[in-house]
């Protein structure tokens, strides 16, 4: 028998080599054939950490929940440990986070977490290295069909230094039948995870008044819409005549940020046509009396009889809207402008209407409201006939 001697060196240069080959590239851990299917990993915030954020935070203190599920294959075998290694790769290499990525010397690190299946309620969480957290047992445990969970409270996410990086990373979960990662191998499946810069929005707020007036304004979704404000030249509902008080209302819109509110005042002449006027009520609220020269005005809703048509023919008034509440809502008239079936006004003085002071008077910022003027005219038989008018201008003033 003829023995070659090359051939028998080069085979054991082989198996040599195959040796060196395998010892390089088995990982920490060697994987087990079950796989953990489905299985997530889901970056929550800790309510518990002293400055909250988001669960993706770069170097956020967060909690890790993890849920898995063992193949059906081994649903029954007993396990008596978890573990959860922390790697920048997701092969058998696993990596440093803390080297490799030039992470910040905090890293990752895990504090005592909770298992929150049933099945797993003797097991507690040990973070005796900060990135290979482990979930033990002290009473073994046997998976079953239903998903597991595990949070790890009190993470510190990966903290690229770089500005502007962000990170992906991986935990690889194992079963053990073992405490402390120790016995065999039963199951394993790795999940991702990735930090990522927060987005940061920012916007302005400007100092804000919105005011508008006109025969009617009404809401969109709602809210009072100063672009749907119709025309301020309005009548009275009838002709003028001692027998009865005419009527016509007008609406405004207004709304402020102002931290001290608005005040609406109104100035103009009473009634008058050529050298003839009408008198005004004065700045003391008075009922109107049919047969007498009066014009007057009020802010709020008329209910009694004493207009002619009030509440049912003609439209005398009606509340604000939205009503005043005191959260959102703060429009109030005058004293003098505020009772029903009373009216007042001063010609030619300006007079303030308005203010967003409800319900103490100290006027603040308010959301939207509609006001509804209601102006009477009365007269008296001998009142000379003619057109009357009258220009009224409201100003809004807000004081921020």
């Amino acid at each position: 028998m003829v023995i070659n001697l090359k051939r028998i060196l080069y085979l054991a240069g082989a198996v040599l080599m195959l040796t060196v080959l395998t010892s390089f590239i088995l990982p920490k851990h060697t994987y087990a054939v079950g796989v953990l299917e489905p299985r997530s990993l889901t970056l929550q915030a800790d309510p518990g950490a002293t400055t909250v954020v988001g669960g993706s935070t770069p170097g956020g203190t967060v909690d890790d929940l993890f849920t898995f599920t063992v193949p059906s294959a081994d649903q029954s075998t007993a396990i008596e440990s978890i573990g959860f290694q922390y790697c920048e790769q997701a092969d058998s290499t696993c990596g440093n986070l803390n080297t490799d990525y030039s992470m910040s010397t905090t890293g990752v690190s895990t504090t005592p977490g909770s298992a929150t299946s049933s099945s797993l309620s003797s097991c507690t969480v040990s973070a005796t290295t900060q990135l290979d957290p482990i979930l033990n047992c002290s009473t073994a445990v046997t998976p079953g069909s239903s998903p597991l969970t595990v949070q790890l409270v009190g993470v510190v996410n990966p903290n690229p230094t770089a500005p502007n990086q962000n990170l992906s990373f991986y935990v690889r979960i194992t079963t053990w039948t073992l405490t402390n990662e120790g016995g065999t191998n039963v199951d394993s499946g790795n999940v991702a995870a990735a930090v990522a810069n927060p987005i940061v929005l920012s916007g302005q707020m400007p100092e804000s008044l919105v005011f508008c007036t006109g025969g009617t304004v009404s809401e969109t979704s709602g809210v009072p819409d100063c672009t749907t404000a119709t025309s301020g030249a309005v009548s009275f509902q009838q002709l003028f005549s001692p027998n009865y008080t005419s009527v016509a209302t007008s609406q405004m819109a207004a709304s402020t940020n102002a931290t001290s509110g608005y005040q609406i005042t109104v100035l103009g002449p009473t009634l008058t046509s050529g050298s003839n006027k009408i008198t005004a009520i004065g700045a003391t609220a008075a009922a109107p009396v049919k047969g007498t020269d009066q014009f007057g005005m009020n802010l709020v809703a008329n209910t009694t009889a004493t207009n002619s048509g009030c509440g049912t023919t003609y439209n005398c008034g009606t509340a604000i809207t939205p009503a005043s509440d005191g959260t959102s809502y703060f429009a109030l008239p005058a004293s003098n402008y505020a009772t029903p079936d009373t009216y007042a006004f001063a010609a030619n003085t300006t007079t303030v209407v308005a203010t967003s002071g409800y319900p103490s008077g100290t006027t603040v910022g308010t959301d939207a409201q509609i006001y509804t003027s209601t102006y009477i005219a009365n007269v008296q038989g001998l009142t000379p006939a003619g057109t009357y008018t009258t220009t009224l201008t409201y100003i809004c003033t807000p004081t921020f």
